[in-house]
Formats: C-alpha cells, structure tokens, sequence
C-alpha cells in the first residue's frame, strides 16, 4: 500500500474539484463535438448498467408488492367494518320501509283508491349539449320511428332533467332545468311549501317566490309540483343548498353535466306553450 505525505494527499484534494470539472466540460464539448460518440457512450454506459438495475429493481418491486398487499389489507378491513354499519343501517330502514309499504297498502284500501296510469316513456341518447337558443340543452338522438313529442319530461336514472322544446325527425332537443329560461313548481318535502324552480345558467337552479312562513332547510328534498298542470306531482328534482350570498340553490339529483341516456315520459302535459314559444313572445313584446 502505497503511503502518501500530507503534503501531496492536500494538492491531490485540491486538485480533485478542478480535474472532475474539467472532465464534465470535457464530455460536453465532446457531446457538443461529435454527437454519434456521445450517444454510442451513453447507450453503452445504459447496456452495462442495466443487468444491474434490473437485478436491483426486481426485490424493490417484490417490496412495493408486499407494501400495498398490507395497505390493501388495511383498506379492505377498514371497508368491511364500513359495509357491516351500512347493511344494519340498512336492514333497520327496510324494516320501516316494509312497515309503511304495509300501511300504504292498507289505507289505499280504505280509500279505494285508484292508482294513475304509468306513463309511457322513450329512451334516447345525448349526442351533444347543443343549446341551440338556449344555454343549457342537449340533443338526444332518435329513430326514425320514435314517439318523441314536444313537451315531454325527460328524467335520467336519478331525477328530473328537463323538458323537450323541439322535435325532428331523428332528435329532439331537452330544455334543461339550470338554462336560464327554465321555471319548475315544486314542493318542499318537509314543510310542504311551494315555490319556483329558475334556471341561472349555472350548475345549480334557484328556489324562489316560496310562501311566507316557509323557510328553506338546507339538505331538504324538493319534488315537482302540479302546480298549473305543468309537471306531474312528486318527480325528483334534488336539494336544498346554500350559497355563499345564503341564497336557496338546488344541488340536482340528475347528473346533468354527465348525461349519456335520458328518458322520455309523456304525462299527457304537452299541449303547453313550450318554452320557445314564450321566448318569441317575450321578444315581440319587447319590440
């Protein structure tokens, strides 16, 4: 073993900066120079190396494996604790749900009562969310052959999402219940009071003009109304949730910003003025 003086192991550190930066210059300038030398030395530097990040990767991924198997183990635990509290919750709400089911059958008994006829619907695709005039529609594709008529309710699997305005050969356009142009009656589950559904060209509809001594609660449910014979009673609409400016706004139960099928149900409400008509006529009188 070869002994070096103090001296000279103090210049060969002082050295070791310089030299390793002169290198790197070195290999730049070369790059710089010659780029087909630069490149053959680094994909025969990568060649080398790779048996030997490939040998070394192999029982970190063997780690990784192993690291999420426990953390999945955890997660699954921590679901199945989850899913047992929700199946009595929901074991103790069918119960109810039986109970009324039962008395609802009994008392539509002693009132003779006769149910309504169910509606017929058509099923379509939403193709594109062309409004048109308004701001807030879509276009939903149809057979040559459909049953489409204007004024139509159009609902998807969650609740209401709006109205058709006009009718083609092949697609009908839904008026949808955010468009600016969009007035709903509903009702308030919980206090019974009725107000008015407007449109606001955003995602969520404002609740107005609703009775005094009926206050909105936030996280209540709302339903249409029949009001005017403009929508059938009892059809989804959503929420009550306040803004910001602690106005009344309605979180829809529909998904109207991912709508893909939305349904077609004819109540027998279509000899309404649709709401094209009333646009022009707010115009005229404009004019």
């Amino acid at each position: 073993m070869i002994r070096l003086s103090i001296p000279l192991r103090q210049a060969l550190s002082k050295l070791t900066l310089p030299v390793l930066i002169a290198v790197a210059f070195g290999l730049m300038l070369l790059g710089k120079a010659d780029t087909m030398i630069a490149t053959r030395m680094r994909m025969a530097l990568a060649d080398s190396l790779a048996p030997i990040w490939g040998l070394v990767a192999e029982p970190l991924a063997g780690v990784h494996r192993a690291i999420d198997g426990v953390q999945n183990l955890a997660t699954i635990y921590q679901d199945n604790a989850r899913l047992r509290a929700e199946n009595e919750v929901l074991r103790r709400w069918q119960a109810v749900g039986l109970a009324l089911d039962a008395e609802n059958a009994t008392l539509k008994a002693n009132l003779r009562w006769v149910p309504e006829p169910t509606p017929s619907f058509v099923t379509a695709r939403v193709v594109a969310d062309a409004g048109g005039v308004y701001a807030r529609a879509v276009l939903l594709s149809l057979g040559p052959k459909h049953r489409a008529i204007k004024g139509q309710i159009a609902l998807d699997e969650r609740g209401l999402v709006g109205r058709v305005t006009e009718i083609g050969s092949r697609s009908a356009r839904v008026l949808l219940i955010t468009d600016l142009n969009s007035r709903v009656p509903v009702t308030l589950e919980t206090s019974r009071g009725r107000a008015i559904l407007a449109g606001t060209n955003g995602p969520r509809p404002r609740l107005t003009y609703w009775p005094e001594g009926v206050v909105p609660v936030e996280g209540e449910r709302v339903v249409t109304s029949a009001e005017a014979n403009a929508f059938p009673a009892g059809l989804p609409i959503g929420v009550v949730r306040y803004n910001a400016n602690h106005v009344p706004e309605i979180e829809p139960d529909a998904r109207l910003d991912r709508l893909e099928v939305v349904r077609l149900f004819e109540y027998g409400l279509h000899d309404l003025a649709p709401p094209e008509l009333s646009v022009v006529r707010q115009t005229e009188r404009r004019r």
